[in-house]
């Protein structure tokens, strides 16, 4: 079967750096979005230049201008967003509004994965404010896709290993402790920890897959389910030396929310959900919507190899 065409938007962003390279590495012929908004910001630049050396092909386009978008997305199968929808670094999901549009008039487009790759959002509805909004965001996007008949795939790929395992899971730092560490609870609720070059690879898998088609596919690789006193015994294994654990109860957790920053009560909202809640794994998923049962033969990164590069 061919394989299909793929514009990646938000390829210089965090996860989209790695679409795109799973894109070119499974063979796909790879676009990426172009912005203008870039400006100076030569790391940007240096890195599509760095994309069209490997292959990929630079294509002009801006969210507020419509015909380029249209222009774009005509070019290619499959489209991927991955825009940042966090709020400490930018937070830019409704604009996905645009590129619905933009699909919905080109008419060509076989397959649209939106900019989610967390926690799923229509699991979410519950969530604490102000964290919510970002849930809440990402269903109104799903909403005018699913209205414009749009084919699509959802990725909820949990948490980002660089960003949750690297750090044992630590708030304010992406470094590992090695003496002292905050414990969530008792620290025995279940997380999916995935590295984000498996994101980028199951997230290829899924777009020429009948299977996944109008689907939300999970990323759970089952090596990969620990809890976070699980995660903290893997780094106390590598480093010969046990950490000093210090608890924090849900009632302190969430009584520690008030008065920060907008951001960091967003974030720390969703660590709520996650580390206490245990929405992650609170709920059953199918072989066919679980990424390492549909492709067996992707080797994932285990996360005892990944914490290895902290030592």
């Amino acid at each position: 079967m061919e394989k299909s065409k793929v514009l990646v938007v938000g390829g210089t962003g965090y996860i989209g750096r790695k679409i795109v390279k799973a894109s070119l590495e499974q063979g796909h012929e790879t676009y990426v979005l172009q912005r203008p908004d870039i400006g100076l910001d030569t790391e940007k630049v240096q890195m599509l230049l760095s994309f069209k050396k490997q292959g990929a092909h630079l294509v002009e386009g801006s969210f507020s201008d419509h015909q380029s978008l249209v222009d774009a997305v005509k070019l290619v199968d499959v489209v991927i967003c991955t825009i940042s929808g966090v709020h400490f670094r930018s937070h830019n999901l409704m604009m996905q509004l645009k590129l619905v549009e933009a699909i919905k008039d080109a008419g060509n487009v076989k397959r649209f994965i939106p900019s989610e790759f967390g926690m799923d959002p229509a699991r979410m509805g519950h969530a604490l404010e102000p964290g919510r909004a970002t849930f809440d965001e990402k269903m109104t996007i799903r909403q005018a896709i699913e209205d414009a008949n749009i084919p699509h795939t959802y990725i909820s790929a949990n948490c980002f290993a660089a960003y949750m395992a690297g750090n044992l899971s630590q708030m304010g730092t992406l470094f590992p402790p090695r003496n002292k560490v905050v414990l969530y609870g008792n620290g025995n609720v279940k997380v999916v920890y995935v590295d984000e070059e498996d994101v980028g690879t199951y997230t290829i898998k899924t777009i020429d897959d009948p299977r996944t088609l109008n689907k939300t596919i999970y990323l759970r690789p089952p090596e990969n389910i620990l809890t976070q006193r699980e995660l903290i015994q893997e780094w106390e294994k590598l480093i010969g030396k046990q950490l000093e654990i210090s608890p924090i109860s849900q009632h302190d957790f969430l009584s520690s929310m008030k008065g920060v920053d907008f951001a960091s009560q967003a974030g720390m909202g969703h660590f709520y959900h996650i580390f206490y809640e245990g929405c992650l794994t609170n709920f059953e998923v199918g072989d066919e919507e679980e990424a390492s049962k549909l492709y067996p033969e992707v080797q994932y990164t285990h996360m005892d190899e990944f914490l290895k590069l902290y030592v």
